[in-house]
């Protein structure tokens, strides 16, 4: 023994039960470090591709920084009995020189660390407030999915007591004692049976979807909005203007082809004045595309609610509104590969253009429809 230093369980007066008191608890604290070393060293290898180099080192440095600590504890146990003390000596010049640069690593970061934090903390929230839209909009499409069959379920179904009434009010026609006054009346009821059978043919029609992208003429999808608008547009006495340049004729999938045609027209009907106003669907066949415009003389659009018009609950109607039909119709032009914008000044109404494109890509063909695309993006987070 050195006559200058001695064992710790000398200065402790050979107490067993401070000596193992000392030992045990110096020991466990050193096993901890050595665990928080080992923990640090396989975070910073995990997150190598997310944390920049510095941040890196950062984590490295404190787990060495901790190790060391936990060294003077071990030696504290060595040196209980064997006083090697210049070793537990430079053992703690290495703690001192890794606290030095944790401490002030920690001070210069210390500002980027707390920007870090709530950036994450707000992406955080993004992407929650993110999904809970996705969920939205999923409900939305599959409300939108179960309308379109219920509609097309409905107008199939009315064609069987149609065509019944259809031939009673025939074989009523051929009574060769039915009264002139009762004949006129049979005979604007069976016209009446013919324009609901015509609705229902056309609903079925304007329903009924295809798997692959056929031929489109957006000319006759406009017409036949027109006809099943006929009834809002004689009751809000407003005419319905069709323009057409050039060849009109898409490739694409034809009932979201109308669709779209029909939420955009509707809208611009709904936002015109009632009695004698003109909302006109302009259509002009270019090179690439067909050139969509559907104009009203409403009261426009105030720019606060343009620049989020197309997101999924956006509405100028207010609490008429679902705030689903614009961020359909930019879906669906979007899944052919086309553009839309709107124009509109407050007092001069809106001007909704769509570049519809002459065939649908590759990509956009193989794509699921937009119900079903929400619900493989929602599966997936």
């Amino acid at each position: 023994m050195t006559p200058s230093l001695m064992p710790h369980a000398v200065c402790w007066k050979q107490d067993p039960t401070l000596i193992w008191t000392m030992a045990i608890s110096n020991a466990v604290t050193f096993l901890s470090y050595v665990t928080l070393c080992v923990m640090l060293f396989y975070l910073a290898r995990k997150t190598r591709g997310a944390v920049a180099r510095d941040w890196a080192f950062f984590l490295i440095g404190f787990g060495i920084f901790i190790v060391a600590c936990g060294g003077t504890h071990l030696m504290e146990v060595i040196t209980t009995w064997i006083p090697v003390f210049w070793i537990d000596a430079w053992i703690n010049v290495v703690t001192a020189v890794f606290s030095a640069y944790v401490a002030i690593e920690f001070t210069r970061k210390a500002s980027k660390l707390g920007f870090g934090i709530n950036d994450y903390a707000r992406r955080l929230s993004d992407t929650e407030s993110e999904r809970a839209r996705m969920q939205e909009s999923l409900l939305a499409a599959r409300k939108l999915e179960e309308w379109n069959r219920m509609a097309a379920v409905v107008s199939h179904e009315i064609n069987n007591p149609l065509a019944a009434i259809g031939n009673l009010l025939f074989l009523i026609q051929l009574n060769p004692e039915l009264p002139p006054d009762v004949g006129t009346i049979v005979e604007q009821a069976s016209g009446e049976v013919k324009r609901i059978e015509t609705l229902t043919r056309s609903t079925l029609g304007f329903f009924r979807t295809s798997a692959e992208p056929e031929p489109v003429d957006l000319v006759s999808s406009a017409e036949a909005v027109r006809f099943l608008l006929g009834p809002t547009l004689r009751q809000r006495v407003v005419e319905l203007k069709i323009e057409s340049q050039g060849d009109c004729s898409v490739n694409a999938y034809a009932v979201e082809a109308r669709q779209v045609l029909l939420n955009l027209v509707r809208n611009a009907v709904e936002a015109s004045p009632k009695g004698g106003a003109v909302v006109t669907v302009s259509l002009e066949g270019r090179k690439d595309d067909v050139r969509v415009v559907v104009a009203d003389q409403g009261q426009g659009i105030a720019p606060e609610i343009q620049a989020r018009l197309f997101q999924f609950g956006a509405s100028t109607k207010g609490e008429h509104g679902n705030g689903m039909g614009l961020w359909l119709v930019r879906q669906l032009v979007t899944r052919h590969g086309g553009a839309i914008e709107v124009e509109s000044k407050p007092g001069e109404g809106a001007r909704f253009i769509v570049c519809w494109p002459r065939r649908i890509s590759d990509a956009s063909a193989s794509a699921e429809p937009v119900a079903g695309s929400i619900v493989s993006q929602l599966q997936k987070s």
